[in-house]
């Protein structure tokens, strides 16, 4: 959900009976928050659990403290799930399960979920290449085959805007489902009016994979600005990014130009700023509405569909 998940946002994913998931990244730098004012925002406008999304790549050996700095944070505060992504997350595990949490990790195929599973983490995010963000190479039926055999609970990342996607990946045997794009499309958003109505408005065919955020491909929807910079990176970019060393500078480079970037796109009200983030799941998502309203159409679906689902408002 980065930039996107705003403090209101992720309180009312929880507060509806989902489980809302903050970014530390863009609760701080985008949103203006520390992370710990920023997890007391949210805990002032619901009281459900929470999670937080780490992503653990040693870029840096200050980004490695800083995050280190943001999970112990996050712990005091009172989180207790964590999804983590590009990293070997053992270190994660170690912090959380002493506490009585747990930690998911994002993968895309079966050698990233075999070093999640030699991590110690406790259930899978298998990101398909429906997905926002990264995508994955695989579709959502490849993806659970490659990693579903694992022993772990396997969450399906990708795809997934409307009822029937969600009630055909609990059919498929995923554990639950986990959306971005579709709460993009919400009054909770803190994202612009253009943004949103620009998730209702395209289709699948319009969302491109673009190297110019982060150096690697990023699921974005194909605006004038998308297309006027193109898709690849450059030649100097993609050698630096091949390389051990030098990837890590790349990647720093594309972070702090990718959140100027995403900074304006946020919040842009005109067409010179729409670098939009979003996943192929637009082609099930119609209108801009209430996350409650979601989460409860949804869980009906499910239930109607004769599958069990967990609603945290029933606990």
């Amino acid at each position: 959900m980065y930039p996107c998940s705003n403090p209101e946002l992720v309180a009312a994913a929880s507060q509806a009976g989902g489980l809302g998931v903050l970014q530390p990244i863009s609760l701080t730098y985008v949103h203006g928050y520390t992370l710990r004012a920023g997890i007391q925002k949210i805990r002032s406008l619901t009281d459900r659990p929470i999670g937080m999304n780490a992503l653990i790549e040693q870029s840096s050996k200050l980004y490695q403290r800083r995050m280190e700095e943001w999970i112990d944070t996050a712990l005091e505060e009172g989180v207790r799930f964590f999804i983590t992504s590009l990293g070997k997350p053992d270190w994660v595990v170690q912090r959380v399960e002493p506490v009585g949490g747990c930690v998911y990790h994002d993968v895309t195929e079966r050698k990233w979920a075999q070093k999640g599973v030699d991590g110690g983490v406790h259930g899978l995010i298998a990101v398909n290449s429906r997905a926002g963000g990264h995508p994955g190479p695989l579709d959502a039926r490849a993806v659970l085959d490659d990693v579903g055999d694992l022993g772990l609970p396997v969450v399906c990342a990708g795809g997934v805007g409307n009822e029937e996607d969600f009630v055909a990946a609990l059919r498929m045997g995923y554990a639950g489902v986990q959306m971005g794009t579709r709460f993009i499309a919400t009054d909770e958003c803190t994202a612009s009016a253009e943004y949103k109505q620009a998730i209702v408005d395209v289709e699948e065919k319009d969302i491109v994979h673009s190297e110019r955020l982060t150096g690697v491909p990023v699921a974005v929807i194909n605006t004038p600005s998308v297309r006027k910079l193109g898709l690849r990176a450059g030649p100097l970019a993609r050698w630096m990014l091949r390389g051990r060393r030098t990837k890590h500078w790349m990647r720093t480079i594309y972070a702090l130009k990718s959140l100027r970037q995403l900074r304006r796109s946020l919040h842009a009200t005109s067409v010179q700023a729409d670098y939009w983030q979003a996943g192929k799941s637009v082609s099930g998502i119609g209108i801009v509405e209430p996350v409650a309203l979601i989460v409860d159409r949804f869980v009906e679906a499910a239930r109607s569909a004769g599958l069990p689902v967990t609603h945290t408002n029933d606990r």
